[in-house]
């Protein structure tokens, strides 16, 4: 079981299917996760809490970006190869381009994409290798 210790936290969207499902499958597994709704002004993570997150995301930096999001396209971006630092800048302009969800163990984030990732932090109540 989870560290008793150990804060779940997934930024999530509750207007995206996969996030609702992620938020559904922890709780169903009975854990306590701190929602946090990036999207809203008052919620919104800060550039110094998204460097973090970066730093601590499961794979590359651009991984953070929604790249079939039509801002993306519309701003012109091209995540392949870019720092954490730029993406920082990207996210902290633009937070609606962070991927979701994305659950937070205080040790290492992961995207929750595929939806099957859901299961395995479920059972594992952290965030796993899928």
């Amino acid at each position: 079981m989870a560290d008793p210790a150990r804060t779940l936290t997934l930024l999530h969207n509750p207007h995206c299917p996969t996030s609702v499902h992620a938020l559904d499958t922890l709780e169903a597994a009975g854990h306590d996760v701190q929602v946090r709704k990036y999207l809203l002004v008052k919620e919104r993570l800060n550039e110094e809490e998204l460097r973090s997150l970066a730093q601590r995301l499961q794979g590359d930096p651009p991984d953070a970006l929604i790249r079939r999001d039509k801002r993306y396209e519309t701003l012109g971006l091209h995540a392949g190869g870019l720092g954490i630092d730029q993406v920082v800048a990207i996210l902290a302009e633009h937070p609606a381009l962070l991927q979701r969800p994305i659950l937070d163990d205080g040790a290492a984030a992961m995207i929750g994409r595929p939806r099957t990732r859901a299961a395995a932090w479920a059972a594992a109540g952290r965030v796993v290798d899928s």
